[in-house]
C-alpha cells in the first residue's frame, strides 16, 4: 500500500464555514491577528483571546465536515494516509481520518499556560475564561500554537513527509512557515498533486495543480489516485 501524506492549510475547511486564516487586511474573525494569533498578545490580554478562541470552539461545533474531509478520510482504504494539517479545527477527524497531526494546536484542547505539551486535556467545545486553571492554579490556555512559539510536531511531520510515496496539497497558500517549507522533505521524484482555486508557484520540477475548490477538487484526485496509483 502506498504511503499518501496530505498537508492541508484553512482553504480545506472553508467550505465547512470556518474562515480561512487572515482573510483580509491582517484581520481574523474582524480581530487583529497580532491580538489573538500572538505570544504577545497573551502576554497584552489574556481575556480578549480566550474570547476569541471560544468564539470559535463555538463556531466549530456547529460546523459539519465537508466533502474534501470525506475524500481524504475515504483514501485510507486505498493508501496508509497521514494528514498533516495546520488547522487547528477537528473537522478532518470527524470525517474519519484516523492519523492526523495537527502543526498548530488544536481548537478543542486546553493546556497550563506554563507547560507546552504536559497538562493538555480536550474541553470539547467548553468556554474557558480568565479564573480556569490547573490542579496548580495555573491559568489555562488554548492549546495553540501562536506566532513567536516552537512548532513542536514539526519533526514527526517532515518524517511523514520524507517517507511519501505521493504528496498532496490542499487549501493552504504555502506562506506561513514554517509549515510552508515541508514539501521539500519529499524524495526526489515523489509526486506533488496542489488542490487549490488561486494558481500557485512550486518550485519543484513533478507536482500538478488542480486549481477547483478543495470540495470539488478532492472528487477529481480520488479518480487521478485510483487510476494512476493503485
Amino acid at each position: 500500500m502506498k504511503k499518501l501524506v496530505v498537508l492541508s492549510g484553512a482553504g480545506v475547511s472553508a467550505e465547512s464555514g470556518i474562515k480561512t486564516f487572515r482573510d483580509s487586511d491582517g484581520l481574523w474573525e474582524n480581530y487583529n491577528v497580532a491580538d489573538v494569533a500572538d505570544i504577545e498578545g497573551w502576554y497584552r490580554n489574556k481575556g480578549l483571546v480566550l474570547q476569541f478562541y471560544n468564539e470559535r470552539r463555538r463556531q466549530l461545533e456547529k460546523a459539519q465536515p465537508n466533502r474534501a474531509h470525506e475524500i481524504i478520510a475515504e483514501l485510507e482504504k486505498y493508501f496508509e494516509t497521514t494528514v498533516v494539517t495546520q488547522n487547528v479545527d477537528n473537522l478532518h477527524e470527524r470525517a474519519g481520518s484516523t492519523k492526523v497531526i495537527h502543526l498548530h494546536g488544536e481548537l478543542t484542547k486546553v493546556r497550563p499556560e506554563d507547560q507546552e505539551d504536559r497538562g493538555v486535556k480536550d474541553i470539547g467545545y467548553r468556554d474557558i475564561n480568565l479564573g480556569d486553571t490547573d490542579g496548580r492554579g495555573v491559568q489555562l490556555r488554548p492549546h495553540i500554537v501562536w506566532f513567536g512559539e516552537a512548532v513542536p510536531m514539526m519533526t514527526p511531520a517532515a518524517r511523514e513527509v520524507s517517507e511519501a510515496d505521493i504528496l498532496l496539497i490542499i487549501g493552504t497558500s504555502l506562506n506561513v512557515y514554517p509549515a510552508a517549507g515541508l514539501f521539500r522533505y519529499v524524495q526526489y521524484g515523489t509526486p506533488i498533486f496542489l488542490i487549490d482555486p488561486k494558481p500557485i508557484r512550486l518550485d519543484y520540477d513533478k507536482f500538478t495543480q488542480i486549481q477547483e475548490p478543495a470540495t470539488v477538487g478532492m472528487a477529481k484526485l480520488k479518480q487521478i489516485l485510483l487510476d494512476e496509483y493503485l
